[in-house]
């Protein structure tokens, strides 16, 4: 039956008899012309579906208990923190977690957990925990039907679909007053009138990361390689690709690469950045890497710049240096920009740009490919990711795209790629049809969410021919104008504020 109702859906077909209380008796609602909301009640709690606790596991195989933080590790770790249950009077057992096939990795073994008791409620699982950290362990407690295993587990799935052969308006996206400083979707929707929107780019230390180029403007830089949307003609042209981007500062006979755009100098959250990063130049989903030697470009959309130790060059609208400072944080010009710079970067900026000068900054995005992307003025890309789907297949580059974790500790790889989570995701079908995708989570017997592999075969399913991941979790979320919040955002305190989100505009 859930088969049959994704493909009805893929088609456009109006499903009737749905459990949808965000829409009408129908399941589908017509939030314009060309555009229509779908909420789909999926699966359903089985007998399997309990609350147990998850012993960590140390980082090292002799490390403390106590403090110990990692969730899975090698079996050798998981039988001693077995062992030591046991001889407290617990009975534990090991479960291997494997990983899917992706694209570019087999599915394999992650590692093991730790895990005791199975229990129908949430305060059972409680209980056994506090015994366990009185005991000296560490843990937490997990829903198993939250694992990513489970195909049939419970889901609510909102899909809000653009027909642009009826539509008349566009798909774009938007942050608030300033790059710097989140805003919530409502407010969002509310400052452009849009008639529906969802969350949209990651963002770290306040602002959006990763490559964003609205309307021809690139305003952020690239994380190599990772994958992103482009739009052009108000979200009438879609297509997810991998992009890079480089930017080159010239002042007279002289030249050197700009580290980022529009983010805070020294600082590369998910790494993947043009040079110098540490530890790892490639790309690490939500990891910070750090580069102590670094140039960074400030345009007027960031908002106030950030202040710190190095040197900065202010640049008026024609590019001419208006100021050098030797510390960082002067007024971004309007029209213009700053360039501040630490480290090495200083240095450089110091000895080869000078007051009353004018620079250049050559700018350069590229596809998969390696070829250059005209940024005109109705290009936008967002980079977010993994993509889910290519040329109608579900074709996930986990380690590319930086969310399998190097190194031992796989923890991050294990909660965020395996298990199941809230997710947004955006994608287009064969018809052109551009689909925004919410799908609730860590909402136990309501809705657990999908892993990654789980989250592209629903794309699929649902006829998207390219798809991409959008920022999730507690971020996603949902709206339209006349409903307000559709889905069930997974924060208690309601909807997060966002980097930045993708709005349907009248």
């Amino acid at each position: 039956m859930r088969r049959k109702l994704l493909a009805l859906l893929a088609a456009g077909v109006t499903v009737v008899g749905l459990s949808a209380p965000a829409v009408g008796a129908d399941g589908v609602r017509e939030v314009a012309p060309g555009v229509e909301l779908t909420s789909l009640v999926l699966g359903q709690r089985d007998a399997d579906d309990r609350w147990t606790v998850q012993v960590y596991l140390p980082a090292v195989p002799d490390g403390p208990l106590g403090s110990a933080g990692t969730g899975l590790g090698p079996r050798g770790t998981a039988d001693r923190v077995a062992r030591e249950l046991r001889a407290k009077g617990f009975a534990p057992r090991i479960e291997e977690v494997v990983t899917p096939a992706f694209a570019d990795r087999k599915a394999g073994r992650l590692g093991w957990v730790v895990r005791l008791g199975l229990f129908e409620e949430a305060a059972g699982a409680e209980e056994l925990l506090g015994k366990v950290k009185k005991a000296g362990f560490a843990g937490g407690t997990r829903y198993t039907a939250q694992d990513g295993t489970d195909a049939q587990a419970p889901q609510r799935v909102h899909v809000l679909r653009v027909d642009f052969r009826k539509f008349r308006g566009s798909v774009g996206t938007d942050f608030g007053p300033t790059l710097y400083g989140p805003e919530r979707l409502t407010d969002l929707m509310a400052s452009a009138k849009a008639l529906a929107g969802v969350n949209g780019q990651w963002f770290y230390d306040s602002a959006p990361g990763g490559l964003y180029v609205k309307d021809g403007k690139l305003i952020g830089s690239a994380t190599q390689g990772r994958a992103g949307l482009m739009l052009r003609r108000g979200g009438r042209s879609a297509a997810v690709d991998t992009y890079t981007s480089h930017v080159t500062l010239r002042a007279g006979g002289q030249h050197i690469e700009v580290d980022g755009v529009n983010r805070q100098p020294g600082v590369v959250w998910n790494c993947g950045g043009v040079g110098g990063d540490v530890p790892t130049q490639k790309a690490q989903h939500d990891f910070k890497c750090t580069d102590d030697s670094e140039l960074v470009r400030f345009t007027p959309e960031w908002g106030a710049a950030p202040t710190g130790a190095g040197a900065e060059a202010v640049l008026d609208a024609r590019g001419k240096v208006v100021a050098v400072n030797s510390s960082r944080g002067a007024a971004i010009p309007a029209g213009g920009s700053t360039v501040q710079a630490i480290g090495s970067g200083a240095q450089w900026l110091q000895r080869h740009v000078a007051v009353g000068a004018t620079v250049r900054f050559d700018e350069r995005v590229e596809d998969g490919h390696g070829r250059r992307v005209a940024l005109t003025p109705d290009t936008t890309i967002l980079q977010v990711g993994p993509a889910l789907v290519r040329n109608g297949r579900v074709a996930v580059n986990a380690q590319a795209d930086g969310i399998i974790r190097e190194g031992s500790d796989q923890t991050f790889t294990y909660n965020w790629t395996v298990r199941a989570n809230p997710r947004s995701m955006v994608g287009v079908d064969a018809r052109g049809r551009l689909l925004l995708v919410v799908v609730d989570g860590r909402q136990a017997g309501y809705s657990e969410g999908l892993g990654v592999a789980q989250a592209a075969e629903l794309m699929r399913r649902l006829g998207a021919r390219e798809a991409l991941n959008l920022d999730g979790g507690g971020s996603s979320v949902m709206a339209t104008a006349r409903d307000g919040i559709v889905n069930r955002p997974s924060d208690s305190t309601g909807q997060r504020t966002l980097g930045n989100a993708l709005l349907v505009r009248p």
